[in-house]
């Protein structure tokens, strides 16, 4: 039965007013009969429009197919023919603007909203096979005597591990924190993707026969070089990511109560400050936030402070709301729980009381003009129009740089001017022989299925140059 013309199956989420005082994943996942009745709705286009809109290249339709006749099994044999990380994917990727983007369905009933949900089906098969205790191993080539250095074990770096692996190779992951997963483990947090999640996806990677160094900061506890020269590694890939936080050079900037939302998500989500009966990181505890920007860091940032008892939480962004970058689903989350969103403004100035603690932010409004390079409106400060929201925390959450450490001790690797590596745009080689970059440390700040579609990229063209 085809169910194209029949609404989106409803995926259950925990009620706002209970979310926000606990750290448990908010959306709760489909039920066996809505990811079957899901499934159906796929028209199995011949063409698959669906493919090209995955950075991984999931072979969608067929992967749905399966789930349709309730075979979860083949059909998470599937995605794992291209990913290795479908209950990962199937909660942070923002299939709105990709797979479920070029959806037949979807465009059938001129909404995204009405594609097949193939991000909520891919999660079902992933979660239906764990908690069922049942694993699909995938099938390993012959040892090919060849030894891959990863650096970074985020979603380009354990992508890249597990092609690798799985065609022969000895691959050994260099991370510099004390916990595998990078952004996954130090980014999102808990309510969104859960960390016991995360860690089984990292067990299924280690099954596989990948070696993970845990505490070893590559560029000062291991150079590339060295990697090279004296590990006797035959390549290496770079998935250090985008972790050098930016700001915005505004007075009041240094003031005390103003971080990065790296710095307070890695706080939250790495060190489990949140649990006082397990940890004793600190982290501020605030009344009244600001959150500068509105991606999907910035909706993790606000949701955060939310849960950790603050009373009111803003984003402040100088666009409207189509431009907002952050995922559909986030921003209905973020609403529903309260957070405010103040469109359209700018931050002049952070404001601090005698002892150099931040009291609140002077606030621009903004109007749209002409589309920048970018494609979007540029905005423009309208004169006059400041005001100011009292606040006692700002998080700056208006994207990142390139890590630089690895360029400062590496100087045959090329960079841009904004310290991205520069690389082969069909094998992700950079400028040094043997050795291959993707992910954030490439793209800039990107989504976690981009830095994955790749770290797979880089794989195949190392399996070529070490058939070499």
């Amino acid at each position: 039965m085809n169910r194209a013309k029949e609404h989106t199956e409803i995926m259950k989420n925990q009620d706002p007013s209970v979310r926000i005082n606990n750290m448990n994943e908010v959306a709760l996942g489909y039920t066996k009969e809505q990811a079957i009745l899901e499934s159906e709705r796929c028209l199995n286009c011949k063409t698959k429009p669906c493919v090209n809109g995955c950075p991984v290249g999931i072979d969608i339709p067929k992967f749905l197919s399966e789930a349709a006749v309730g075979d979860f099994d083949k059909a998470l044999s599937t995605i794992k023919e291209s990913s290795l990380f479908p209950s990962i994917c199937g909660r942070v990727c923002p299939q709105e603007k990709q797979c479920q983007k070029e959806c037949t369905v979807g465009k059938m009933h001129k909404s995204v909203d009405e594609a097949v949900a193939i991000g909520r089906v891919e999660r079902f098969v992933a979660d239906y096979e764990r908690e069922n205790g049942k694993e699909s191993k995938p099938v390993i080539a012959k040892k090919t005597g060849k030894k891959v250095a990863i650096v970074g074990s985020g979603p380009a770096g354990a992508a890249c591990a597990a092609d690798l692996a799985k065609n022969g190779h000895e691959v050994h992951i260099f991370e510099a924190l004390h916990e595998a997963g990078g952004v996954l483990t130090y980014g999102i947090p808990e309510f969104r993707l859960p960390k016991a999640i995360v860690k089984k996806e990292f067990e299924n990677l280690e099954a596989l026969g990948v070696k993970i160094h845990l505490d070893t900061l590559v560029g000062r506890t291991r150079s590339i070089d060295q990697l090279m020269n004296e590990d006797g590694f035959n390549a290496v890939f770079i998935g250090s990511g985008a972790g050098l936080p930016n700001f915005l050079n505004i007075p009041g900037e240094n003031a005390v109560g103003v971080l990065s939302a790296n710095e307070y998500l890695s706080r939250i989500n790495l060190m489990k400050a949140y649990d006082t009966s397990i940890s004793r990181t600190p982290y501020p505890r605030a009344k009244r936030v600001a959150v500068f920007g509105a991606g999907n860091v910035a909706m993790d940032a606000s949701r955060t402070a939310r849960r950790l008892g603050a009373e009111s939480v803003a984003i402040i962004y100088r666009r409207g709301e189509e431009e907002v970058p952050a995922r559909k689903e986030e921003v209905a989350h973020a609403k529903e729980e309260g957070i405010e969103f103040m469109l359209l403004h700018a931050p002049k100035e952070i404001l601090t009381d005698e002892n150099g603690r931040v009291k609140g932010v002077v606030l621009y409004e903004c109007k749209l003009g002409e589309p920048d390079a970018s494609g979007r409106r540029r905005p423009e400060i309208i004169q006059g129009s400041e005001k100011v929201y009292d606040c006692d925390l700002v998080l700056v959450a208006i994207g990142n740089a390139s890590n630089p450490l690895i360029k400062m001790t590496t100087p045959e690797i090329e960079t841009n001017q904004r310290g991205n590596f520069i690389v082969n745009p069909d094998t992700l080689e950079t400028s040094m022989k043997g050795v291959y970059a993707g992910g954030d440390i490439v793209l800039g700040a990107a989504t976690v299925i981009l830095a994955m579609g790749q770290g797979r990229k880089a794989a195949a063209a190392i399996n070529k140059y070490l058939a070499e």
